[in-house]
């Protein structure tokens, strides 16, 4: 999916919701437990019942490679129903050096030998350009990169200020930009730092970014959106545990797409507020 497309997707849905597919085969409704793939089972209603009402989906790589080949199988087969008119993003948070990268971005971007194709890959940049770069070879492909994240761990580096002020993702951001473009690049930014988006835009301004943390993890999308998006929305809004989890019962595609009606309805009127629809 091209930028260009990206922001088309979001004017049509009025949204820009992605939807997170984090599943977890204990807290799936237990009637799916007698499928033969309950976590494609239950992925592929959560998908059916949101399509129209987000514009990407992230499918975070632990929770299928934690149970090895069959995980890996229930992850392809969810890869292949998601909607092609929603950004697929790869939860990964790959990041070694160049020719490992090369068999990572292999693995989630080439069908012809993993047979998966996702749209992007979340990066981890710590090992730096021939950590991510790899990724950036793939034509039509987005990394989205680590930049403030709000996990409690995340402030023993990412705030590191070195001696003209200047905090470590800061650094992160300026340098990744030198090696893509808005075009290919996103940065994983998390929705309860608030005011952070705006240090945040005076690097990457025009990037969008991938914002988890809003819902279930307390961020608020009204600060969010205030400072954070630009005049092509440039977010990504990312909602898991609120959306999937909503029912434990055999209602839960219904209450999860009412979660995501609920969402999207305050992302169209943040979108009209910034007169991007």
């Amino acid at each position: 999916m091209t930028r260009t497309e990206l922001i088309q997707q979001i004017k049509q849905k009025k949204s820009f919701l992605c939807v997170g597919l984090d599943t977890d085969i204990n807290r799936i409704p237990q009637h799916l437990l007698a499928e033969e793939d309950p976590i494609y089972a239950f992925n592929k209603a959560i998908i059916e019942a949101t399509e129209d009402l987000c514009v990407a989906y992230k499918p975070n790589i632990a929770f299928y490679e934690s149970y090895g080949v069959k995980g890996w199988n229930s992850l392809q087969k969810t890869w292949e129903v998601l909607p092609k008119n929603c950004l697929s993003i790869a939860d990964a948070k790959r990041g070694d050096i160049g020719n490992t990268s090369k068999m990572y971005a292999n693995a989630f971007f080439d069908q012809s030998i993993s047979g998966m194709s996702f749209d992007s890959i979340t990066i981890a940049p710590y090992m730096g350009k021939d950590s991510v770069t790899p990724f950036l070879d793939f034509e039509g492909k987005w990394a989205i990169v680590l930049a403030l994240t709000s996990n409690e761990g995340s402030l023993d580096f990412q705030n590191f200020t070195n001696s003209n002020g200047k905090q470590l993702f800061e650094e992160v951001i300026d340098k990744v930009n030198s090696w893509g473009s808005k075009d290919n690049l996103m940065y994983v930014v998390g929705a309860t730092r608030g005011e952070g988006f705006i240090k945040i835009r005076e690097h990457a301004p025009d990037h969008f970014l991938l914002v988890p943390g809003v819902g279930a993890q307390g961020g608020s999308l009204q600060d969010v959106c205030q400072y954070g998006m630009n005049k092509d929305c440039g977010l990504l809004v990312n909602s898991t545990r609120g959306i999937i989890y909503a029912s434990n019962g055999t209602d839960f595609a219904e209450k999860a797409r009412e979660e995501a009606i609920k969402l999207q309805q305050e992302m169209e009127i943040e979108l009209e507020r910034a007169a991007i629809i």
